[in-house]
Order: structure tokens, then C-alpha cells, then sequence
């Protein structure tokens, strides 16, 4: 049997009096892009801190491609983005770069490491000019050194402008057609449900739905009936909840085939109509309220 590339097992993280990790079990194999949802204080960063080896867990544990946390890092198998990542300061990146590569006896090839990154018009740049999304690319660079077959990234896009979100996501698929291992915590649920093979979802520590987005998506159940229409019936069957903007109203329903129908039998004109089912958004959000409760 192959051994998965992170194995959490039992995992509890405290911070404090804080309980940020509630016995967790997960298991991700090789190859594989999962995101890790859920609103703040799910317990993302925790688990990632603890497959890092930055935290000493109350309970359970995690492994690393089959071993201890700070000893896969050490040996150059786990490359990682964190939310508050640094750079030196009084240096350039391609100075940064060149130290960081030393470091690792397989680093990856330089100049295919800064295409594949896009850091190639920063290299002769101090780093405290970098913008926002200039860093973040920078740390990716860094995170991929020493060709790691495993990557954790921590909200890795949060400072990026809608281009090169795109273009990160590019280089995550192609990384992942390599076969590295994508794990990735994020709140722009677009991203997850575009790149991600699975989608596991935190709250107050604890896992709450695992699976493909499609499946977590199904998981919750109601659609939407969107549609222009100036005045509504009061009391349509299967409605829950009405929103507006301007003339286009969107109903949220348990039933669409009954809400269709009663919109029919009222004459009301079905101008513009669309009917969707949960978004990843909903799902997530209806899963992570409903555990809090």
C-alpha cells in the first residue's frame, strides 16, 4: 500500500484555552489537490502548522510521507506557503532564491524554477519593493526549491489581484500533473471548486464533509429560481427565502418543480430564468453553521 502523503491521525491542537484542532482524522494521498475549507477558527492553519511541525499537538499526531513532521521538512520533502510568510530584508530576490536553492542537495533547476513561478522580471529587485502578489510569488518560488513532492499553502493567493490568481492556479495544475501533492487552506471558494480534487471541510475543529466538491455540493439539499419579475405571489410552496436586486428576485427553494408550477399557475412571466443548485459557497456555509449549532 502506498504511503499517503499526510496521515493525521487523532489530531488535537491547543492554543492555550483555545481548542483549534478537535481529534482530527485525515489521509491524503500522493498526487492529489485538496482544499481546506471553513470560516476562521476551523482549525486550517492549526492542521497545517502541525504537518509543518510547528505545533506540538495535545493528542494524536501527524505523518509526512511516512514521517515525523520536522524530519520530512528537513529533508526537503514538504515545501509551504504560510499566511504571514517573510522575506529577508536588505536583499534581492534572486539573492534570497540562490540561498534557499544551497540549502537543498536536489533543488530544482533554476531557470525552469523561475518560469514555472514567473518570477523571472524579480530576480535583480530588492525584496522590499515586492508588491503583494510580486511576494507571494517570490514564496512560492521558495516553497518549491527543493522540488518537494509535497506543498502546503496557507491562503497563498490572499494578496493577489484577480490575474495572477489565475495565473497561480495555472502553475498549481501543472505542479499537480507532476504528481506533487496540493494542499492548499482558502476562503475564495471559486478557487477550491475549480482546482480542487477534493474539498474537506473544518469546523471548530473538527472534519465536517470530505469529498469532491460536486459531492459536498449534493450533500446540501434546495436550489435557486432566479428571475425578473417586478411583484411576486406571497406564500410560494418550497420558498424559503426571497432576495431582490431591482427587478431580478432569487428564491431560495426545497422545492422547484411545486415553485415553478405556482409561478405558472399566478401568469407570472419566467423572464430570464435560471435554476441552480447549491453553490460550494452554500454548502459550506450550511454545513460549517449547522456544526457550530
Amino acid at each position: 500500500m502506498t504511503t499517503p502523503a499526510l496521515d493525521v491521525s487523532g489530531l488535537t491542537v491547543r492554543h492555550g484555552d483555545v481548542l483549534a484542532v478537535d481529534g482530527l482524522d485525515l489521509r491524503i494521498g500522493r498526487g492529489e489537490t485538496v482544499a481546506l475549507l471553513g470560516p476562521n477558527g476551523a482549525g486550517k492553519s492549526s492542521t497545517v502548522s502541525a504537518a509543518l511541525g510547528l505545533v506540538r499537538p495535545a493528542a494524536g499526531g501527524v505523518r509526512v510521507l511516512g514521517r515525523a513532521p520536522a524530519d520530512a521538512v528537513r529533508a526537503g520533502c514538504v515545501g509551504a506557503m504560510l499566511q504571514h510568510g517573510g522575506l529577508p530584508t536588505e536583499a534581492r530576490v534572486g539573492e534570497v532564491l540562490h540561498l534557499v536553492r544551497r540549502s537543498y542537495p536536489d533543488p530544482w533547476p533554476p531557470d525552469d524554477l523561475v518560469a514555472t513561478t514567473g518570477i523571472d522580471g524579480l530576480l535583480g529587485r530588492p525584496v522590499e519593493a515586492l508588491s503583494g502578489g510580486q511576494r507571494q510569488r517570490v514564496l512560492l518560488a521558495l516553497a518549491l526549491a527543493g522540488q518537494p513532492p509535497l506543498l502546503l499553502l496557507d491562503e497563498p493567493t490572499s494578496a493577489m489581484d484577480v490575474e495572477g490568481r489565475r495565473a497561480f492556479w495555472v502553475t498549481m495544475r501543472a505542479l499537480a500533473a507532476r504528481g506533487t501533492t496540493v494542499v492548499f487552506a482558502t476562503h475564495h471558494l471559486e478557487e477550491a471548486d475549480a482546482v480542487a480534487d477534493r474539498v474537506v471541510v473544518l469546523a471548530g475543529g473538527r472534519l465536517v464533509a470530505d469529498g469532491s466538491s460536486a459531492a459536498v455540493r449534493s450533500a446540501v439539499s434546495g436550489r435557486s429560481v432566479r428571475l425578473t419579475a417586478e411583484r411576486l405571489p406571497d406564500d410560494l410552496p418550497g420558498v424559503t427565502a426571497v432576495t431582490r436586486q431591482g427587478a431580478v428576485a432569487t428564491l431560495a427553494t426545497a422545492d422547484v418543480e411545486a415553485t415553478l408550477r405556482a409561478l405558472l399557475d399566478h401568469r407570472v412571466p419566467l423572464t430570464d430564468l435560471e435554476v441552480r443548485g447549491a453553490s460550494l459557497e452554500d454548502a459550506v456555509l450550511t454545513l460549517t453553521t449547522g456544526a457550530a449549532r
